[in-house]
């Protein structure tokens, strides 16, 4: 069963940090690129960050640049996010999704597959 699952996340002060994790079951995730997506209260799903699949590729939203990290370990089948210096508008569902191997994209119809989101809110 193909099966895509992120953990992780958390309520955390802010300028605290989380590390989120994208476990792939069933197929392997060395074949595909990988997007982070993020959904805030009343706000539209929106890119934060994405590696092609042999990590030669990363790319970020410029709200996060110097703050979160992509990475991967293909071993494992996992992608991670690690997220330092949170801030209160980082508060959001995130999500993981697969996409084509070589494209590093932040637009959503470039990926086809997609987790269930984990819940990450920054707060004091």
């Amino acid at each position: 069963q193909v099966q895509l699952a992120e953990s992780g996340g958390g309520l955390v002060q802010p300028g605290g940090s989380l590390r989120l994790s994208c476990v792939a079951a069933g197929f392997s995730l060395d074949r595909h690129s990988v997007g982070w997506f993020r959904q805030g209260p009343g706000k539209e799903r929106e890119g934060v960050s994405c590696i092609t699949s042999s990590a030669g590729s990363t790319d970020y939203t410029d709200s996060v640049k110097g703050r979160i990290t992509i990475s991967r370990d293909n071993a494992r089948n996992t992608a991670y996010l690690q997220m330092n210096s949170l801030k209160p508008e980082d508060t959001a569902v995130y999500y993981c999704a697969i996409g084509p191997p070589f494209i590093c994209s932040m637009v959503e119809r470039v990926y086809d597959y997609w987790g269930r989101g984990t819940q990450v809110t920054v707060s004091s």
